[in-house]
């Protein structure tokens, strides 16, 4: 262990153990070692441990010592110096003085409490944010210091069979010279072939070692190889060895540099598994960065054209309609389209036009001012005054009453909005967005919408696929989800190996008729409910009857069979099965639409628009 020898005098003997990063000397009595004199001051000096290192230095001008007989104000010891302040000298030493051949009883208890000591600073330093190479260091230094050994090595094994010199340190702290010699060293082949620790009492004449290179090279005479073992895995051994003493490691010296090395073999343990899930972490992190484009996961080839299109439709102020299936993401591609714009610092207004009441709406868009209408006691900002200098992305624009559409398309010709209750109207600089899942043209021709406003709307289109188009998607959204609320529900879930074959078909194969939007319920579902580490059919709830298969209400779903020897647009078939899917789930929950709805992941209109199509 360093420590300070200290002779006064007055023929008194001390000996001061440095265990601190800062030790103070002076005649204050807080001092951690106290020195009186009249020439030493309250805070004489300071000595400082640092990775590698001891460095005595004075508080002040005045406060000098001697260090090998010159003056001086700071000084980074050696083993061996020998400082004076004032009448006091203090010999530096970095390990403790060679143990007796019996020693009492007294002295081992307190080498096992030394070892104690130096077990819990570094099993501080492992709780601390160092890194891996200084924590190694230290734990060689401690090692070192401990045993009486002059030098000292980790060795780690390199991955591929073979075996590196990660530290090598002697007694003064400082790395070794041409360590890589040591690696066709007989002695550590004998501890990494047998796995048992070994002390050599006089390497030099030991027929098994007295060839070996440590041996040689360094000259070593007493020698110490302890395995670092965790679960049977041999993860390397720490080495140490003394070239002036012979049999100077004992039973005991091996039993605490056992301990040693089992907490160090856990920790390398613990940091190269940290290291491997930091790789395998940023791999995924860029494997889903490959998928993505901003918050919208996807690499099949109708997306890479939704995503070339967004790219060149952002950047100029254009009106953009975003059209496809109930729960798509057309939202978040109108929030690339905002983001990616000129606008992007503007605000981005969301409006859900089916969503606000028919009475409420023109408020809602345009606002009011006070006294307007019954109920009106305040000013109120519409949305369209909200977004100016941004965006306004108009969800569900097909759901507007024809009144509103007439309103409507007078603000986007002429830029400007008039609150209820007002006479004057207000320039508002915005870009439209809108989105809608039905077909806006089929919705002109039967009159439930202007047509002057769709070709106002209808400058640029996005087009959705569903998500039954959209082939291996279906497997990367839901691997997201899973990472997602796995975390948030806090289930121990991969997301590489979230599902088992079956259920990774059942994904493939179902329809998805709410799209991403259910798919998410499934996962969310299926994370509460399930018991196994990987995800199944069964607990995603996918293990529903074929389409072929009779349902519970008596009525087929559609099926090859059922449209014989005529040949339909896709569409047209893909509707047809839609239909029929979305009727067995009624009738799985007895006719009971809000919860269809939910269990479809769709919104409940869905489910009445779906009614009111069917034939009664």
């Amino acid at each position: 262990m360093p420590h300070l020898q200290y002779s006064g005098p007055d023929g008194k003997t001390a000996r001061y153990p440095l265990l601190k990063r800062l030790i103070s000397i002076g005649s204050a009595p807080e001092s951690h070692i106290v020195l009186r004199g009249p020439e030493i001051a309250a805070a004489h000096c300071t000595l400082t441990h640092e990775p590698g290192r001891f460095v005595l230095e004075s508080t002040a001008r005045a406060n000098t010592f001697l260090v090998g007989g010159k003056k001086t104000r700071s000084q980074e010891l050696r083993h061996g110096d020998v400082v004076v302040i004032g009448s006091h000298e203090l010999t530096f030493s970095t390990v403790d003085p060679p143990a007796e051949a019996a020693p009492s009883r007294e002295s081992a208890a307190r080498h096992e409490i030394d070892a104690m000591r130096r077990l819990q600073v570094f099993s501080e330093l492992l709780l601390s944010d160092g890194d891996l190479d200084h924590l190694l260091s230290e734990l060689i230094d401690q090692v070192v210091a401990l045993t009486r050994a002059r030098k000292g090595f980790l060795v780690l094994a390199d991955g591929d069979g073979g075996y590196t010199i990660r530290v090598a340190r002697n007694l003064d702290r400082q790395p070794v010279d041409d360590a890589s010699q040591l690696l066709s060293d007989n002695i550590i082949r004998e501890v990494i072939t047998k796995r048992e620790p070994q002390i050599i009492s006089d390497a030099l004449h030991d027929e098994r070692f007295n060839s070996s290179l440590s041996v040689i090279n360094l000259k070593l005479s007493s020698v110490m190889c302890v395995p670092l073992i965790v679960r049977g895995e041999l993860l390397g051994l720490i080495y140490v060895g003394n070239d002036q003493a012979i049999a100077l490691f004992t039973k005991s010296d091996l039993e605490t540099l056992r301990v040693f090395a089992a907490q160090a073999a856990l920790f390398i343990k613990n940091a190269k598994l940290l290291n491997e899930l930091r790789s395998e972490s940023a791999g995924l992190a860029r494997r889903l960065e490959s998928i993505r484009f901003g918050q919208i996961i996807g690499a099949c080839p109708q997306m890479i054209d939704v995503y070339r299109r967004v790219e060149k439709v952002a950047g100029i102020d254009v009106t953009v309609m975003i059209t496809g299936e109930t729960g798509t993401g057309k939202e978040l591609i109108a929030r690339e389209i905002h983001e990616r714009s000129p606008r992007a610092r503007g605000p981005l207004i969301t409006v859900n036009c089916g969503a606000i009441p028919e009475t409420l709406i023109e408020s809602e868009l345009f606002g009011h001012i006070k006294g307007a209408f019954t109920g009106a006691v305040n000013n109120q900002v519409g949305k369209f005054q909200a977004a100016d200098k941004g965006t306004i992305f108009l969800d569900e624009i097909g759901e507007l009453p024809l009144p509103m559409q007439v309103k409507l398309l007078r603000v986007l010709q002429e830029r400007s909005v008039q609150r209820l209750g007002e006479s004057k109207s207000t320039p508002i600089d915005i870009r439209v967005v809108a989105a809608t899942n039905r077909d806006l043209a089929r919705e002109v021709g039967e009159g439930r919408f202007r047509e002057d406003l769709y070709h106002r709307l209808h400058v640029i289109n996005v087009h959705l696929p569903p998500l039954r188009e959209r082939g291996d998607d279906v497997l990367l959204i839901a691997r997201y989800f899973v990472g997602r609320f796995a975390r948030e529900f806090g289930r121990p879930v991969d997301p590489t190996k979230a599902f088992d074959r079956a259920a990774e078909q059942a994904l493939l194969r179902f329809a998805w008729p709410g799209n991403i939007r259910q798919l998410e319920n499934h996962i969310k579902k299926a994370l509460v409910l399930a018991d196994g580490p990987a995800l199944t059919a069964r607990d995603l709830d996918l293990e529903l009857p074929m389409p072929s298969e009779q349902s519970p209400s008596g009525e087929d779903l559609i099926s090859v069979t059922d449209i014989g020897d005529q040949v339909l647009p896709l569409a047209e078939a893909r509707e047809l099965w839609q239909r029929g899917y979305i009727n067995r789930v009624l009738a799985l929950n007895n006719g009971n639409r809000t919860k269809t709805a939910r269990d479809l992941g769709v919104d409940p209109r869905t489910i009445f628009r779906h009614l009111e199509k069917e034939p009664r």
